[in-house]
């Protein structure tokens, strides 16, 4: 390189360069709420990373669990899952009180109880929720968060049931059984849209954050989506789905030395000549 040419400033956050990192989900961190989230423990765990030189944290997906606890099953590839709520951080904004932040006694410091820490989660959320009313709750540009909040409202208002189990119109997307349900539903959409905007903020604080500090991120991005997903259910044509939504062939593997019949995921495969159509528009807003 020549004296006149200008220095290559490497971004610190390369593959190019040899770095090791840790994989740990949030939830895994130490924290008093039954689970770790993206608040104090985290940065903890960043101040550990920077002080014995990692340069990355790597996770699993972060996004809502699905049927067994399990995050490669979502309701919604673009969500966040709101177990990762720091809700300190909803105290400080004066949404909380500290008594309504003590944990019930049956929440361990050493395990995950997910049944009972969704429970007393939500039920903060949801008061934090009812004292920001009225505020902007708006999320931005992006259609997910709306599909997302209407897809998590109508499960819940139909017992939990898969979206292939709804009324017909619903199931179909009829655009008038969506706005009477937007209608009707308007205050648990709401909800699911103010988790969705605080946790927006609260990543990207966490993720400042860990730059600041020399650590860089590393996502999961699994390749399946679940059936019983928001993502599914409002762009049925990007999937192999008969006119009845259920799929022909599924997600799997085939025998190995650890299961010798081979592993049923269950998920529905892509309509790739529809995502080229598109230029894999979905695929470009979910990376």
């Amino acid at each position: 390189m020549s004296a006149s040419s200008p220095s290559r400033i490497e971004s610190p956050f390369t593959l190019r360069r040899r770095a090791s990192g840790v994989l740990l989900h949030p939830t895994s961190l130490p924290g008093p709420y039954g689970c770790g989230d993206v608040g104090r423990g985290a940065r903890r765990f960043i101040d550990f990373l920077a002080a014995a030189n990692q340069r990355w944290w790597q996770m699993l997906p972060v996004t809502p669990l699905g049927p067994g606890d399990c995050p490669y099953n979502s309701p919604s590839v673009f969500a966040v899952s709101p177990l990762q709520m720091d809700l300190d951080a909803l105290r400080e904004e004066g949404l909380l009180t500290e008594e309504e932040l003590v944990p019930p006694a049956g929440l361990s410091a050493d395990t995950v109880d997910y049944a009972a820490t969704t429970v007393f989660r939500d039920s903060r959320l949801r008061l934090a929720f009812s004292r920001h009313e009225g505020k902007d709750d708006q999320v931005g540009a992006p259609r997910w968060p709306e599909e997302y909040a209407l897809f998590a409202a109508l499960k819940q208002a139909h017992g939990g049931k898969p979206w292939w189990q709804w009324a017909g119109a619903l199931r179909m997307r009829k655009a008038s059984a969506l706005r009477a349900a937007r209608r009707e539903l308007a205050q648990e959409i709401a909800f699911h849209r103010f988790c969705q905007r605080v946790l927006a903020h609260q990543w990207q604080a966490m993720r400042a954050y860990a730059h600041q500090s020399g650590v860089g991120l590393i996502g999961d991005a699994p390749i399946y989506v679940n059936l019983d997903s928001a993502d599914v259910w409002a762009h049925r044509d990007l999937f192999e789905l008969d006119a009845r939504g259920r799929p022909g062939y599924v997600s799997g593997v085939p025998g190995d030395a650890f299961s010798p019949d081979g592993q049923k995921w269950g998920h529905p495969l892509y309509r790739w000549s529809r995502h080229e159509q598109t230029g894999f528009a979905w695929w470009t807003a979910r990376l």
